[in-house]
């Protein structure tokens, strides 16, 4: 705990592993957990493909979303 799944357009492996580390050093800070209990993983979505998750994934879910299409939920 915590695993942090994020979906996304195609990016090379060395932006996935510098925002992964950064995501890390976030919650190392904040969360008060250590390194071993940290999981990032990246899927990759086409642009032409990010309707489904959109349909699929954000819409369905929105209550639960602190960040949606950038704005910052109050």
């Amino acid at each position: 705990m915590p695993y942090i799944a994020i979906k996304a357009y195609p990016k090379d492996e060395e932006i996935k592993k510098t925002v992964a580390k950064e995501i890390s050093d976030v919650f190392l800070k904040h969360w008060g957990c250590p390194m071993e209990a940290i999981s990032v993983s990246f899927e990759e979505v086409k642009p032409e493909d990010w309707a489904d998750v959109e349909n699929k994934e954000i819409k369905p879910h929105e209550e639960k979303m602190y960040i949606l299409s950038g704005e910052i939920k109050k």
